[in-house]
């Protein structure tokens, strides 16, 4: 079998009125080929000096029954040599019957990435070829794609299981996954990174996916946008992911139990409950988190206390002071930008003017001697974030209103009248005594 004829299985056929020719971008080294023919397969050729190969649109329902032969040594050599490195397919019907035929050729290919991309996965196919077979591929992705249930489909799990259990980023976004069958988890043995964003997964759904034996050596897991509701469901739900560093909640309506006694795994780094509809600081947070985004809610107080934190992001909420910096003793980065604070405290400016990175854009700032003070006096430090000046305006005095806090005067005769009165006091009193 040609090389020319296996990317033609991989990828798209003809459909009507659309372009059905390949386009090679030298600069990214990056190939588009739409609805690749017989006729047309001749532009492939330009794919082959690519790192990533995209395949848009066609059918390949016409080559189910296209006989599908073992390589000779020399079409061996020649998928050897290519650089391909990612490969894309969308727009695409794909017989499952087909795709098992032809995945095991990935294994003479240096391919590490493969996506699939708004797709429609149709049949049942018979994996038992890839039974003890090794694949390059380190990283898959289905984003927007139709199948049946994952349940049931186990066998077909277990005939993938040797190339399944080296795979170490695996991505399905976005495509209606209601659940995930516990033994489907126990294959996936040295996985990484997992992605299960903008599906329909609900509480009672992340136990059976997370059980014993599951995920072991999993570290980054994604699930935002999807149909969460109970924080300590999902606590209880990822105890046995002993190595997960990163946890994404955000853009799910999570409702916090006050009386949760969960305890998140140690490993816990990273924590997005960002979008969440939180009303207050949900408990307990993981106890060694580094990284904490808690944006885009409804909080109007965050009373907490993290040693191990970094970064905070409290951007897109209710609160009206600043949380007290004493509580974050590593603390390098704070968001409150679009808040209802209206002055920095003056025994915390010492500890943000430590910071690397604060931002407190878009509040209504009280632009007294001290608040404007505040702010011009952190600036002055380098530290202030993104958006200053534009984007720090006083609310009040009304004198100021709309004024820009930079540009807001601080001249010893308005904010210091004591020290200036004081010593003419002084000197009139003098001059009195003198005259007497």
């Amino acid at each position: 079998m040609s090389v020319a004829v296996l990317l033609l299985l991989l990828g798209v056929l003809v459909a009507e009125g659309r372009r059905d020719r390949c386009f090679f971008n030298r600069t990214q080294e990056y190939c588009v080929c739409y609805n690749l023919s017989e006729e047309t397969i001749g532009s492939i050729i330009q794919c082959l000096a690519a790192t990533v190969v995209e395949f848009q649109g066609g059918d390949l329902e016409k080559y189910i029954a296209f006989p599908i032969r073992d390589l000779d040594p020399s079409a061996i050599e020649t998928l050897g040599s290519l650089v391909i490195q990612k490969i894309i397919i969308g727009n695409v019907l794909v017989p499952e019957i087909l795709l098992a035929r032809v995945l095991r050729f990935f294994s003479y290919t240096h391919v590490q990435e493969l996506a699939f991309e708004s797709c429609i996965f149709q049949g049942t196919g018979n994996w038992s070829g890839m039974d003890g077979q090794n694949l390059p591929i380190v990283s898959l992705s289905f984003h927007n794609v139709t199948s049946s249930p994952l349940t049931g489909h186990e066998q077909a799990f277990s005939s993938l299981s040797r190339w399944l259990g080296t795979l170490q980023e695996l991505a399905v976004t976005g495509s209606h996954v209601t659940s995930l069958p516990c033994a489907i988890g126990r294959v996936f043995r040295a996985l990484r990174s997992l992605s299960l964003a903008h599906n329909s997964l609900g509480d009672g759904s992340l136990a059976p996916a997370f059980c014993q034996g599951a995920f072991p050596h999993l570290q980054e897991l994604s699930l935002h946008h999807n149909n969460l509701s109970s924080y300590h469901s999902v606590c209880e739900s990822v105890q046995l992911l002993l190595e997960l560093q990163h946890l994404d909640l955000s853009h799910n309506q999570l409702m916090a139990n006050s009386s949760s006694s969960c305890q998140w795994p140690a490993s816990l780094r990273r924590f997005n409950l960002s979008s969440t509809g939180l009303d207050e600081v949900p408990m307990p947070l993981p106890p060694s988190l580094e990284v904490l985004d808690m944006s885009h809610n409804h909080l109007h107080a965050v009373d907490i206390s993290l040693s191990s934190l970094k970064k905070l992001f409290l951007n897109q909420n209710l609160l009206q002071a600043v949380p007290s910096i004493r509580n974050y003793p590593k603390l390098d980065t704070l968001h409150l930008e679009n808040n209802s604070i209206s002055e920095l405290p003056r025994d915390e400016l010492k500890l943000l003017g430590r910071l690397q990175d604060v931002a407190v854009a878009d509040n209504p700032f009280s632009c007294s001697c001290s608040g404007a003070g505040g702010l011009q006096a952190l600036a002055a430090t380098g530290h202030l974030g993104q958006g200053w000046p534009e984007d720090y305006r006083c609310q009040s005095p009304a004198q100021y209103q709309g004024w820009p806090v930079a540009q807001v005067p601080l001249s010893v005769l308005r904010c210091h009248r004591a020290a200036v009165v004081a010593p003419l006091c002084v000197v009139l009193a003098l001059l009195c005594v003198a005259g007497a």
